[in-house]
């Protein structure tokens, strides 16, 4: 077989032979993507890339005139997988639809890698040192930023990533950078982006079942998606500053573990029962959310690989939006939308607060009795961290950023869906009308 398949689109049916409504059908040195429905097109682009890497193909470039850009980049999702030595050439385009997938390339196969990264390797200080070097190599003159580590934390009164991560030999971190392409230290700050970066999660003392527990090295999902997503927008020419926090940590059951009953009280007086280990991307967020607060951003986004009760309600190909203002739900949306990714807006009332009642603490970190709506009240613990009652804040249960097992879009592992729309919402904040 050639070093290099050259993979052209048509938008005629295959002949007879290679099947009814085959996909592909091949030829020497080539194949051929046969779509006849183009409303099926980036659908049936990013199916095409899935099945040529299953078939152990490595070397591909794209040909011919009738790609399109997200075709191109559909295809580009699906011939993907962990174990890597793909090498993919998109063909001729112009510079800048060249530019633009280059910059989604470079943003979404980082956070594939992080996510796909082993525990041993992406720790709480490896992932926001790996972060702060990605993004400050993007922008040099731009970025800066931080990274306070193990009793620091304590001593700064992040008391949740503290406590979460206590039980692990490796300490809990949290990275502070700042996106400052407007060269005035006095500049405000635009927009402030939360990453949850539990790099292992065993559950702590309400310990997950080992098939639960076999994909938590995919639970700092988060933090690496909202690092991809700032990273494409620095590359899309993002003009204003922007603060990024990502609050990493182990969870794992030792001596020194923070336990069921346990009470954290954070910066802003609020004081949470632990009623639940596993509970714990709550309880880091909340200091992050606090930070990014503390900088008067009128802007405030959160993304978690969060509860499974998202997975639930909306399956691993739609990831989850909430916040206490619909406009800007509804905005996140049509962000996704015009992105080709998927979101969907589930519902978060005050009432959902109530929920998450403690005998002993202003609130506990999980809801109490039956029947209580797990992500929308895991959405309402966060709403009582972000200034104005939730009125500039978004966050997103990243239901979607990874694959437990490979279907025909995606291979197993992460996926970098949410990136770009984060990516957009930024810019629409920040550069665009008012959402």
């Amino acid at each position: 077989m050639p070093a290099t398949m050259k993979v052209i689109l048509s938008h005629e049916a295959a002949a007879a032979h290679w099947g009814d409504k085959a996909l592909l059908s091949f030829r020497d040195d080539e194949a051929r993507v046969h779509v006849t429905d183009t409303a099926a097109l980036v659908q049936k682009a990013q199916q095409a890339g899935r099945k040529l890497d299953a078939m152990g193909i490595k070397q591909v470039a794209l040909a011919g005139e009738d790609w399109t850009l997200e075709s191109r980049w559909a295809f580009a999702q699906g011939f993907y997988n962990a174990k890597g030595g793909q090498q993919l050439e998109f063909g001729t385009t112009s510079p800048e639809e060249r530019a633009e997938l280059e910059a989604r390339d470079r943003a979404c196969r980082w956070v594939r890698e992080m996510i796909n990264g082993t525990p041993e390797d992406i720790y709480p200080a490896a992932l926001a040192t790996e972060a702060g070097k990605f993004l400050q190599a993007l922008a040099p003159e731009a970025v800066s930023y931080r990274i306070y580590s193990g009793e620091q934390l304590k001593d700064l009164g992040y008391v949740g990533i503290y406590q979460v991560g206590r039980g692990s030999e490796r300490p809990p971190t949290l990275l502070e950078l700042d996106y400052n392409p407007t060269g005035d230290a006095g500049a405000p700050v635009a927009a402030c982006l939360v990453g949850k970066g539990i790099t292992f999660d065993s559950g702590g003392y309400s310990i997950k079942p080992s098939d639960g527990m076999a994909v938590m090295k995919s639970d700092m999902g988060g933090a690496a998606t909202v690092t991809g997503a700032l990273a494409l927008a620095i590359q899309r020419g993002l003009g204003k500053r922007v603060k990024l926090f990502l609050c990493c940590a182990e969870n794992l059951v030792s001596g020194h573990a923070y336990k069921l009953g346990d009470i954290l009280t954070y910066k802003n007086g609020i004081s949470v029962e632990v009623l639940n280990t596993d509970a714990e991307g709550r309880l880091v967020l909340a200091d992050g959310l606090l930070a990014a607060s503390e900088t008067g951003a009128p802007f405030i986004l959160d993304a978690a690989t969060l509860t499974g009760a998202a997975k639930m309600a909306l399956g691993r190909d739609y990831n989850a939006v909430f916040s206490m203002n619909d406009d800007l739900a509804q905005a996140m949306v049509r962000a996704a939308r015009d992105e080709h990714e998927k979101a969907w807006h589930l519902p978060l009332e005050p009432f959902h607060v109530g929920q998450l009642s403690s005998s002993f603490a202003d609130m506990a970190n999980v809801h109490g009795g039956e029947g209580m709506a797990g992500a929308s009240t895991a959405a309402a613990f966060l709403s009582r961290f972000v200034p104005d009652q939730g009125r500039a804040w978004v966050h997103m249960d990243l239901s979607a950023s990874y694959q437990k097992n490979a279907n025909d879009l995606w291979a197993a592992g992460g996926k970098g869906h949410g990136v770009r729309t984060i990516a957009a919402m930024l810019a629409r904040v920040c550069e665009g009308p008012s959402a």
